[in-house]
């Protein structure tokens, strides 16, 4: 069976790109997911990882949609060697089935760690630089209107927080600081 992953990291972003990529394959299954890659608890992810099997093939746009550090993706990628699924990158062009794909895989896990670790060095480095200038205030906050009474529901049990994130059009990491900073913590 030809199974897809793709993932955005956040609300605003669209799949629509990573797609359109994979029309090619004739994708039987899209699991699609918007959620930040920084870890591997992610509900599609788990729901492909466990729903696939011999013989399948899961299509991903780029190794980046599947996982962020080196050790994630050779995880996973160990894991679907187990279950004898294969794994095909369409920006990188690699299979996991082959030899030398498994070589490149391990290549290009290893590099795409270091672009986001070099990456996130500039950034840092950047806001030091903007923060000294006064030209950086950080994010703008987020206010709710009428906070309490979304707490008491979710507090309640009469939402769970998926949710009532999903309600108010933020991240689930938003509403976590919300609520702690709600709780005084």
């Amino acid at each position: 069976m030809q199974l897809a992953y793709i993932r955005v990291s956040c609300i605003e972003q669209t799949e629509q790109r990573q797609v359109e990529a994979m029309q090619k394959y004739n994708i039987e299954k899209w699991f699609i997911e918007k959620v930040s890659g920084k870890d591997t608890n992610r509900p599609k992810l788990k729901e492909m990882l466990e729903f696939a099997r011999k013989g399948d093939t899961i299509h991903i746009h780029d190794f980046s949609r599947l996982a962020r550090s080196t050790k994630d993706l050779l995880d996973i990628v160990e894991q679907l060697n187990k279950k004898g699924v294969h794994l095909v990158s369409n920006k990188e062009n690699i299979d996991s089935s082959t030899p030398t794909g498994k070589l490149m895989l391990t290549m290009i896990g290893a590099i795409n760690e270091f672009e986001r670790t070099n990456l996130l060095e500039r950034q840092r480095e950047g806001i030091i630089i903007a923060k000294r200038n006064g030209k950086y205030k950080g994010r703008k906050a987020i206010s709710i209107p009428d906070f309490e009474k979304h707490y008491n529901r979710y507090i309640t049990r009469k939402i769970s927080k998926s949710e009532l994130a999903k309600e108010l059009k933020i991240s689930r990491p938003t509403l976590d600081k919300l609520i702690a900073e709600y709780e005084g913590k």
